[in-house]
């Protein structure tokens, strides 16, 4: 049963990284999607094979020895698994190859729109609800908002 996490752990300077902990309800909804029905269909799916879920019953079980104890080892521990984590979700990022990342965005990243997108802009939903926002315009009232009943 998850406990009551805090909602952002406290920086501490032997743990910089705390900010990368979640809270433990979220290593208990990871592992109870984990470890159902559904979970293991979708992991069979993809992978061929059900996952091993005891990394997020570890992790949850960490993060509370870490909400309830302060338990450094705990924290550095579920650190730790979280940058595995990260770094297995980014390596097809960092590992490809194919194209040249960018320094700097390009020098024209704010030029004007060409014409014909520019015209369909004004007419565009967007356009009017920034007007209304800038108060050029009265705001129009939602439809979503109204209720209507209608019986025939």
């Amino acid at each position: 049963m998850p406990t009551a996490a805090t909602p952002e752990a406290p920086f501490t300077p032997e743990l910089p990284e705390t900010w990368s902990i979640r809270p433990c309800e979220v290593y208990y909804d990871e592992y109870k999607d984990c470890k159902s029905i559904k979970g293991r269909f979708q992991q069979y799916f993809v992978n061929g094979e059900s996952d091993d879920c005891t990394p997020w019953k570890r992790d949850y079980d960490n993060c509370v020895k870490f909400e309830d104890s302060r338990d450094l080892k705990a924290a550095r521990a579920l650190i730790e698994s979280e940058k595995k984590r990260r770094y297995e979700r980014f390596k097809g990022h960092y590992g490809n190859d194919v194209w040249q990342k960018r320094k700097q965005p390009p020098e024209n990243w704010n030029s004007k729109l060409p014409e014909a997108i520019s015209k369909e802009y004004e007419t565009s939903y967007l356009a009017q609800k920034a007007r209304e926002l800038r108060g050029e315009i009265p705001e129009m009232p939602d439809v979503a908002q109204n209720n209507y009943c209608v019986i025939m």
